[in-house]
């Protein structure tokens, strides 16, 4: 590409103006370059007006502009179909191509195919990069070119491949005058202007606050094996947003985990590095397996026959089951959009084990709630919970909610926190209230008896006759 050609940087789920593909690419490359983020319709049509992670977007990407426009250049923020107003955009604007960093859901894979064409027929290039993991689609393979299904040999290989280079940073310093500021007086879209409204988000957004909230886990990332099982416990990262939106680098978060392994005290950073390369593999199987959105991973599982319950799933949603810590963690999820990683475990494996519910349904009520919902993990971590995915775990492990409680809520901590109809239940009836005496009359009793349904859901898998 010529130095006096221009190029315009078309950010997604890449929310950040320091170590992107794209944008280095654009600035390397040509001698104007301009910066857009839209609002895609098709993305946004049918959310409610108080979505919470249009507000982290919305957010975000005023973050970045006004960190573009420190530099010199700008956000063009336009709300509509991405697959029109990208290629409008580059007509007017006279760029000779589009960088853009991948995205592997079938959604944006279709999206950014039906670009491409559109710009391809003007004389426009588009080109996209690999930004959003170290590696992606096919990098990562068996010894015979095939997908990994199982994640300790697909991490053995990951970790075997990885190189100083894998984790580079794309230097982002554009020269004087090279990125173009958007026209004088165009403000951006504020939230009511794209049809939403201010939500009660709590989490910090943008840049700053990805960086905010991984400064803060750095300073007990030692810890994190033993305490990110337990949800009253500030143990956890609290960056899935972050990464989802790629508010924060992952080159920068494996560097800092990878050097932090190899300390004495690197065992809460190999754990939560392996917590990363979960995230690539999930990535990975929806890439070579776009079927796993509609379809059970392993097809033979596709011939399941569900409970069709929608009393006992409207329960569930509402964190009505009589189950503490399946409660607290359905109302965690609607009182805040996130849920703890354990608990997304517990809750999915109660839905699918202990009410025979679909899985499909639990994963599309997360996809409605969850701050960082991203497809591919969400999607992998539903069916690993429901038996019918990949990797090892096999379809007769079912989660005992009353022993998971009180393994990792000894005290019904976390449970109080979000039923605050048990506040006053001793601890000794925290993870079990129907045994006491005088149960709570403002708490349900259990809608099911988890050894019965333990028999039900073997009963129905066992039909299929499946390998184990």
């Amino acid at each position: 590409m010529k130095k006096d050609s221009a190029a315009l940087v078309w950010f997604r789920r890449d929310l950040r103006d320091f170590d992107h593909a794209a944008l280095a690419a654009a600035l390397r490359e040509a001698g104007r370059v301009h910066c857009a983020f839209v609002f895609d319709t098709d993305i946004l049509a049918g959310l409610p007006k108080a979505d919470r992670r249009v507000d982290f977007i919305h957010r975000a990407v005023l973050e970045l502009d006004a960190a573009l426009r420190a530099k010199g250049g700008g956000l063009i923020i336009r709300h509509g179909r991405a697959v029109e107003e990208i290629p409008r955009l580059a007509a007017q604007l006279g760029v000779a191509s589009v960088h853009a960093n991948r995205d592997h859901e079938p959604f944006a894979r279709r999206r950014d195919a039906a670009v491409a064409a559109r710009l391809s027929a003007d004389g426009r290039r588009f080109i996209d990069h690999k930004d959003q993991t170290i590696f992606e689609r096919d990098e990562i393979s068996t010894r015979e070119g095939k997908p990994f299904s199982v994640f300790t040999p697909y991490a053995r290989a990951w970790r075997a491949r990885l190189a100083p280079a894998d984790l580079a940073e794309h230097r982002c310093q554009p020269r004087p005058d090279q990125l173009v500021a958007p026209r004088a007086g165009l403000p951006a879209l504020t939230l009511e202007e794209i049809g939403f409204v201010p939500t009660d988000l709590k989490i910090p957004c943008g840049m700053s606050g990805g960086a905010r909230l991984f400064e803060d886990f750095l300073t007990r990332i030692e810890r994190y094996r033993e305490t990110r099982d337990y949800p009253a416990v500030k143990g956890v990262s609290y960056l899935s947003p972050h990464l989802r939106f790629g508010t924060v680098s992952i080159r920068r978060l494996v560097a800092a985990a990878l050097e932090r392994s190899l300390t004495p005290e690197g065992a809460g950073a190999k754990a939560w590095l392996d917590e990363l390369i979960w995230r690539e593999f999930y990535q990975m199987i929806l890439w070579q397996r776009p079927d796993v959105v509609d379809h059970c991973y392993r097809r033979e599982f596709d011939a399941l026959v569900w409970d069709e319950a929608p009393e006992l799933f409207a329960a569930w949603c509402e964190g009505r089951t009589g189950y503490p810590l399946v409660d607290a963690a359905q109302r965690q999820l609607l009182q805040t959009g996130w849920m703890h990683n354990r608990l997304r475990m517990v809750s999915a494996s109660f839905l699918t084990k202990d009410l025979g519910i679909d899985w499909r349904r639990g994963e599309a009520h997360f996809a409605r709630w969850l701050l960082d919902y991203e497809l591919a993990s969400n999607n992998g971590g539903w069916q690993w919970a429901a038996g019918t995915g990949c990797d090892a775990q096999p379809w007769f492990r079912i989660f005992n909610p009353v022993t998971q409680a009180q393994k990792f809520d000894p005290q019904g901590r976390f449970i109080r926190r979000y039923v605050p109809e048990l506040s006053g239940v001793p601890d000794e009836f925290i993870h079990a209230p129907w045994q006491m005496p005088t149960p709570p009359l403002d708490y349900p009793p259990p809608i099911v008896d988890h050894a019965a349904a333990r028999q039900r859901t073997l009963a129905r898998f066992g039909r299929l006759r499946a390998p184990v």
